[in-house]
């Protein structure tokens, strides 16, 4: 042995110590926090309202010190009272406090769940190897093989072994009429077998549950640190936000274990089967803790995947949140208040007293600002403003720049009133190609249309094109759907201002 074999060992050992459920289960009060526990949240109630949580505590409490634990040389007992010794739980990460149903409840986190676990495997009457453990091992490593094994061969020389068996017990029982009984003490080794696999789930659920949050508290925490690119991190987490369960190990497992369990066809026969092994006259024999549990073990799974399934759903809804309504100033504004406000809390407990009194704030302080108007009815400003520069407007457009503005309207309504039918209709195509080359460039083709509009016109639902001249003599042709005037609107020589 090695002395860095020796130090990786005690290092290894060193950090496991750590974990929350050792610590629970190395603690001096130990017997009675897993007492609580297990008492507290069962498979009906994995949920407990703050309240009723310490009302039970409390009197659990009272019932053991009136029956003599907690004296000189007997079982110690914590001092204090319920709500001191939870909120010590949630500290450790024993327990877990959120909102249930619109009220404060707590539940076990995946240490206390796992040191529940140790502790009635430890303190069980489990025998410690049985034919039942063995043939569990046994059919655990044999399928293991089989789904390693990629030959073809093995795999059919396998199946055609099991089939011939299956055949061969069948025709025994055709044969025979009778079902060979089990013996009793097998079928006990069998059932605390069953129990030692069910009371694993719990945890695992629960290791789920906890990985799924770390994932959630993970994205949240990236997001309002705004390290990287708003892109890059709604990019990045979106993913994990959209499918939590394939980010993490925990989350994978769970995945395979579903299609398993989480089939209701599935649910209902493991009830069947569990009915069936109640009604056993062996099962009488069975403590009735135990019996317990084995009518519990449907239950407990389907809450396992409930709260999975849950975890998933709050986890996705808070990110998705997060990102619609991402506003890094405001996140960093509500990060220093809220540093703010735990530096006043650690300067003010010590100090404080049990139910001591707290003056609320009854109105926000008023801001010091010494420039701000102290009267708002007088509106004027202090000054009148400083006369306007004298200028002058320059030298008036020449014709040519004229020829380049906007539409000539007067001329455009005088050239369209002379071509108006009797019944005041008038094709405005043909009219703009009427006119002399000075009122048809590009832009009194434009003003001809407005014109028309003005009057009321009615479209064709042709198109026609028509050809425009520049003052520069360059021509362009301009397609348009055809429009005419209705005859409904005289037209009047009246032209808007230029």
């Amino acid at each position: 042995m090695t002395t860095s074999t020796v130090e990786g060992a005690y290092q290894g050992a060193l950090n496991a110590f750590k974990n929350p459920m050792l610590d629970l289960l190395h603690g001096r009060y130990a017997p009675f926090v897993v007492t609580m526990l297990a008492m507290v949240f069962t498979a009906q109630r994995p949920q407990v309202p703050v309240s009723e949580a310490h009302a039970e505590i409390d009197a659990a409490l009272a019932r053991l010190r009136s029956a003599g634990y907690g004296d000189e040389g007997a079982a110690p007992l914590p001092v204090g009272i319920a709500r001191d010794l939870c909120r010590g739980w949630v500290q450790s990460g024993w327990l877990k406090r959120h909102v249930h149903d619109g009220a404060e409840a707590y539940q076990l986190s995946a240490h206390g769940v796992g040191a529940l676990e140790v502790a009635g495997r430890v303190g069980g009457t489990r025998t410690r190897v049985s034919e039942s453990r063995v043939r569990t091992l046994l059919d655990a490593v044999e399928q293991l093989a089989q789904d390693a094994d990629p030959d073809l061969m093995t795999h059919i020389a396998r199946l055609d072994a099991e089939i011939r068996e299956r055949q061969a017990a069948l025709k025994r029982l055709e044969s025979t009429k009778v079902v060979e009984p089990v013996g009793e003490d097998q079928l006990l080794e069998e059932a605390e077998n069953v129990l030692h696999l069910a009371r694993e789930l719990p945890a695992d659920f629960a290791r789920v549950v906890e990985s799924i949050r770390q994932v959630q508290r993970d994205v949240i925490t990236d997001l309002r640190q705004d390290v990287r690119p708003t892109g890059e991190v709604l990019r990045e987490y979106m993913d994990r936000g959209r499918d939590l369960m394939e980010s993490t190990r925990e989350g994978r497992a769970f995945s395979g274990a579903l299609a398993l369990i989480g089939r209701a066809e599935h649910i209902d026969q493991l009830a069947g089967n569990l009915r069936t092994i109640q009604r056993h006259p062996f099962a009488r024999t069975l403590p009735a803790v135990q019996r317990r549990e084995l009518q519990d073990i449907s239950r407990r799974i389907e809450q396992g995947v409930r709260d999975v399934l849950e975890a998933q759903q709050r986890a996705s809804h808070v990110i998705a949140t997060q990102v619609r309504n991402h506003d890094p100033l405001r996140d960093q504004e509500v990060d220093a208040l809220l540093r703010d406000v735990m530096s006043g809390f650690q300067r003010w407990m010590p100090t404080s007293r049990h139910k001591q009194a707290v003056e609320p704030m009854r109105r926000l302080p008023v801001a010091d600002v010494a420039h701000l108007r102290q009267k708002t009815d007088d509106l004027r400003p202090p000054a009148p403003p400083e006369a306007l520069e004298e200028w002058e407007m320059g030298e008036v457009p020449d014709d040519d720049s004229r020829a380049w503005g906007g539409p000539h309207y007067a001329e455009l309504e005088a050239h369209l009133a002379g071509l108006v039918d009797d019944d005041g209709s008038a094709d405005v195509a043909e009219v703009f190609r009427a006119a002399p080359e000075e009122l048809r460039r590009p832009v009194d083709l434009l003003g001809l249309l407005e014109i028309a509009h003005r009057h009321g016109m009615v479209e064709t639902g042709d198109v026609v094109a028509v050809e425009a001249v520049r003052p520069d003599g360059t021509r362009r042709r301009f397609a348009f759907e055809g429009v005419v005037l209705n005859g409904n609107d005289e037209v009047r020589d009246e032209t808007p201002d230029e």
